[in-house]
């Protein structure tokens, strides 16, 4: 693994609280990942996830496409997004990485941060937006920019596209290993970890498509039913971080403890919150048989192996969370327009040939599908190198 391309760390002089940006590699002079927010985030960190965003990009790479792949990059800052001066602090991280925002990163949210929140706090810090560093590269700015506004501007049952299509992404992704294994929808059991943007789209696809949710664990702790949660009362009931109001449970609805999710009856567990949340003594309470990494990296590499080797399929976050950054670029490069139907079709047939060529080449080389994922992308990011260079070409 090479070096980053650039590495820094941030300290706030009214706060003095640190924020980091990880530049992993760029392509064409851009690179493009989220921006989190999260007590406790460190350098090392947001290295791994600028690493993973560099391969997300890579597997996603289509030469017929007009969605260029970027390189991968990522923004930390430590800080409970929680906290009363958590804006204050993301506005002045932004205005000191704002020449790299200007020149290079396109970034939006992550984990403790919404995509409003963060536009709102782009603008205060003097920002045009915080994915302009791509705009030279479009053929049309102009309309890629109202296009990617009107695809913000959608809704879908009361959630904007935006938040939807990562968690179609995540659903489809549960689907296609379903299909591979032989496993009807309807009775399989889904335990979520996070119900916010990822966790709460997650949840409403796999229901729809039949699967029933039997548990989900936000900051108050898990919330269970073995006869099956309403996601929608639930989604309904949550706050900006994705906390349900217990008001809205029903008599039948278990209060437990926040780590009871992973061990409830349930054949796919989808940990959608933080990273490092399945260790080597949580594997063991884990009886599901597929795990799909809708969070950065939630799964450790030993807890991976015991997991493999009982026969758990871990499905990578590279490949499994994909699909919220991809459909940014598909949008404002002009592969879809700002319509529901198209951004959820064409998310589908992404993720469903994406998830199915991980899982084939992991049974050919008889190793784990985020092995696979990390081969296939690897063997991508010279050839994306070879015909797009790291340097934007002489206007």
């Amino acid at each position: 693994m090479t070096a980053p391309f650039l590495s820094l760390t941030w300290t706030d002089h009214v706060t003095g609280r640190r924020g980091h940006l990880v530049v992993d590699r760029l392509v064409r002079g851009v690179c493009s990942g989220g921006l989190r927010m999260r007590a406790g985030c460190t350098l090392e960190e947001v290295t791994g996830l600028a690493r993973g965003m560099s391969l997300k990009e890579a597997l996603h790479y289509d030469p017929e496409a007009r969605y260029v792949p970027l390189g991968g990059a990522k923004g930390g800052i430590d800080c409970d997004p929680r906290d009363p001066e958590a804006y204050g602090l993301l506005v002045r991280y932004l205005r000191a990485v704002r020449p790299y925002v200007e020149s290079c990163w396109t970034t939006g949210e992550d984990l403790g941060l919404t995509q409003d929140l963060v536009d709102r706090a782009a603008a205060e810090a003097g920002l045009v937006s915080s994915v302009q560093a791509v705009y030279p590269l479009l053929d049309d700015e102009s309309a890629a920019r109202e296009r990617l506004a009107a695809a913000f501007a959608v809704e879908v049952d009361g959630i904007g596209l935006d938040e939807l299509v990562g968690g179609c992404g995540v659903a489809e992704s549960v689907l296609t290993a379903l299909d591979r294994g032989g496993v009807a929808y309807a009775g399989t059991r889904v335990a979520l970890q996070g119900f916010g943007t990822m966790g709460g789209a997650t949840a409403r696809f796999l229901t729809r498509a039949g699967l029933t949710v039997v548990a989900v664990a936000d900051v108050k702790g898990t919330i269970a039913c073995p006869a099956g949660l309403d996601v929608e009362a639930l989604l309904a009931a949550r706050d900006a971080h994705g906390t349900v109001d217990r008001a809205v449970l029903r008599p039948a609805d278990l209060e437990l403890p926040g780590d009871a999710w992973l061990s409830v009856e349930a054949e796919v567990l989808v940990p959608a919150a933080v990273s490092y949340a399945i260790g080597v003594e949580e594997q063991e309470r884990i009886g599901a048989r597929w795990i799909a990494e809708a969070a950065n990296m939630p799964v450790l590499a030993e807890a991976e192996k015991l997991l493999h080797a009982r026969g758990v399929s871990v499905l990578p976050d590279v490949v499994v969370n994909s699909g919220t950054n991809a459909w940014w670029w598909w949008t404002l490069f002009g592969d879809i327009g700002a319509d529901a139907a198209e951004a959820f079709a064409y998310t589908r047939r992404s993720m469903r040939a994406l998830v199915e060529l991980v899982l084939a080449r992991a049974e050919t080389d008889g190793t784990t599908p985020r092995a696979a994922a990390h081969t296939i992308a690897e063997q991508r990011l010279p050839v994306i190198a070879e015909r797009f260079g790291r340097y934007r070409p002489a206007p």
